[in-house]
């Protein structure tokens, strides 16, 4: 079993830089900056991404990471699924702006089938457990949404790079999310995919639904096939049925007796917004771009403007801001490009220990890999031009 949200006590505070006032409409656009922003972004991504290889790495020649920094009495060998999949997608997003990372991104992609599972859980199907598989581990419980992460890497790297090989295991992963769906309609709001397959959680999440709808649309853009279509739509429609409240923000699950677990997430908004942006693109009905610019403009003003984002975990952050660039990639906004611009300076100027380059977002000194990771992934993608932000996944 993985623990479903790290520990996390964040100090400081970002309103007053990224308040209007600080980053005002007149501010430039930094991915066209021609002093080099972007420059700096991809030093401080491969700087995050050198000090993770250097305080997590192992030397066993297996490619895995360790959970956390330093290590603790009782810490298994290896980190769970979740965060070695954030370190993985660190590296493909630095590889977009650094062709070095090729050969790390090569190590860190065959390391993440030591969590592969081909025999296949309860439904049958293989994919991912939450702890490595023979001989690094004895697997562990598989969880969709860890699953649909990797699935989104590979479509990702797919689009980066054109790898039919991570394109097929994206639509295996799918294969394995549409299993997932809750058919028993003696259920609480019946439908649904669960958040995972061990008998611990019932659970219908919203992040386990709209990035698998997120998968679904994208594998429908690059193959065409309307099953992909068809899923994604289902997949969204019940998230928006039983999960997004009156505010317009989606809460984080409901369980089988209909009981809802009314916390906003940052990712929880994030995701919704790049599935909005992808049913437009695939439909071109401006419904879904409203859509997307209205959960937008209410994340962003509860999460930014009343000063809550410090709050959330930076490995959800980095999947809240990807998707709000894949939405300014469309509409042409600066608004949340900035935003994240200031975050991550917050990050690399108050969070970050110059010392060693890890960053301390715990109060008890420690550093997890997988909030590395993000900010690695942070660091990176404001580094990418805007014209390949509609890569982002």
């Amino acid at each position: 079993m993985r623990s479903r949200h790290s520990r996390f006590v964040l100090t400081g505070t970002i309103l007053a830089v990224l308040a209007a006032g600080t980053i005002s409409a007149a501010s430039p656009d930094l991915s066209r900056s021609a002093t080099s922003p972007r420059a700096e972004s991809a030093a401080r991504a491969t700087a995050a991404y050198a000090a993770l290889e250097n305080y997590f790495g192992t030397t066993d020649g297996s490619g895995l990471f360790r959970e956390q920094y330093p290590a603790a009495a009782g810490d298994n060998p290896y980190s769970y699924e979740w965060p070695h999949s954030q370190v993985h997608i660190a590296a493909l997003d630095i590889s977009m702006v650094d062709r070095r990372y090729e050969a790390k991104l090569t190590e860190v992609s065959r390391a993440q089938e030591h969590y592969w599972n081909p025999v296949g859980g309860t439904t049958g199907l293989p994919g991912y457990d939450s702890y490595p598989v023979g001989p690094y581990g004895s697997g562990g419980d598989m969880l969709y949404d860890d699953n649909e992460w990797v699935g989104l890497a590979k479509v990702q790297r797919y689009l980066q790079a054109g790898d039919r090989a991570a394109l097929s295991r994206a639509e295996q992963i799918f294969k394995l999310v549409e299993s997932g769906w809750d058919t028993d309609s003696s259920h609480a709001d019946p439908g649904g995919v669960f958040w995972t397959q061990a008998d611990w959680s019932q659970a219908r999440n919203t992040v386990s639904n709209m990035p698998a709808a997120e998968l679904g649309l994208r594998l429908y853009q690059i193959t065409g096939k309307r099953g992909y279509l068809n899923s994604a739509k289902r997949f969204y429609d019940w998230t928006n049925a039983h999960l997004r409240s009156p505010s317009g923000l989606y809460w984080d699950n409901l369980d089988l007796k209909g009981s809802i677990d009314q916390t906003f997430w940052s990712y929880n908004q994030g995701v919704p917004i790049g599935v909005n942006v992808l049913l437009y693109r695939v439909t071109r009905d401006r419904t879904y771009l409203r859509r997307a610019e209205q959960v937008a403009e209410a994340a962003y003003t509860y999460f930014v403007t009343e000063g809550r984002l410090l709050k959330q975990p930076p490995y959800f952050n980095s999947i809240f801001f990807k998707n709000l660039l894949l939405l300014e990639s469309v509409d042409g906004g600066h608004t949340y490009q900035r935003a994240m611009a200031a975050y991550a300076d917050h990050v690399w100027s108050t969070l970050r220990d110059p010392r060693t380059g890890l960053v301390r977002f715990d109060a008890d000194g420690t550093t997890q890999a997988i909030q590395q990771g993000a900010v690695a992934q942070i660091f990176a993608v404001l580094a990418w031009p805007r014209s390949k932000w509609p890569m982002l996944c």
